[in-house]
């Protein structure tokens, strides 16, 4: 009984003191970014498995990623 108390405590400190979650609106500018060049990579990974290319547009405050044919 008392290693499943000291475990449920140990995964309590590790999830108050990990990393914010990106869509944190009090995450660091640094992070955001991060997170913004990482959905960049994978949509254009994406896109290009179809032959095109990721375009990005903002709406509400949200990057919105499309695919868009290659001239």
């Amino acid at each position: 009984m008392r290693f499943m108390v000291c475990g449920c405590a140990a995964l309590v400190a590790a999830c108050v003191t990990g990393p914010p979650p990106l869509d944190n609106p009090t995450a660091s500018p640094r992070a955001q970014q991060r997170g913004e060049a990482r959905a960049l990579e994978q949509a254009e990974a994406e896109c290009a498995t179809q032959g095109k290319h990721a375009e990005a547009r903002r709406a509400d405050g949200e990057t919105i990623y499309e695919c868009v044919s290659t001239h």
